[in-house]
């Protein structure tokens, strides 16, 4: 088994969950124009658009576990078909069958997700996608330019 790599941005999303939009604002880590403009932005029904970010950060968060997983019981699966006599399968290959279809379907699910998060936080923060660019490949490229990685709040 191998040891997952931890989410990038899981400080932030902490540091946001737990303090708000201010806290991270007032951090030691600087933030990007985008990202602050974001963190201070309010929609027409007076709710802050930090809260469709958490969603989204969440929802990123899920489909990052969820490519883990499934990348994990491929492997495994791979490793145990390789050497599988012709014939009935063993009942192991049997349950990595189950598993793998199991964690495609939570990938699927978390992708879903995602895509609904996105849509909802472009809409809230007032972003643009541009035209001939999905939205899932605009948010995702979005987060990674401006969501910190390395976020330590000093308190």
């Amino acid at each position: 088994m191998s040891t997952p790599k931890s989410f990038p941005h899981a400080g932030f999303l902490s540091q946001l969950e737990l303090h708000g939009a201010s806290a991270c604002i007032d951090a030691g880590t600087p933030l990007s124009a985008p990202l602050t403009r974001v963190l201070m932005a309010v929609d027409e029904n007076g709710q802050a658009a930090t809260a469709s970010l958490i969603q989204l950060l969440q929802a990123r968060q899920a489909v990052w576990q969820a490519s883990f997983d499934t990348g994990v019981v491929a492997d495994e699966l791979r490793r145990y078909q390789k050497f599988a006599k012709p014939g009935q399968p063993s009942p192991q290959i049997v349950r990595l069958r189950q598993q793998q279809a199991a964690a495609r379907q939570a990938s699927s699910q978390a992708r879903q997700t995602f895509i609904r998060a996105a849509a909802a936080f472009a809409r809230d923060a007032g972003i643009t996608v541009p035209p001939r660019v999905g939205l899932e490949v605009f948010i995702t490229n979005w987060i990674d330019a401006n969501v910190p990685t390395a976020f330590v709040a000093t308190e």
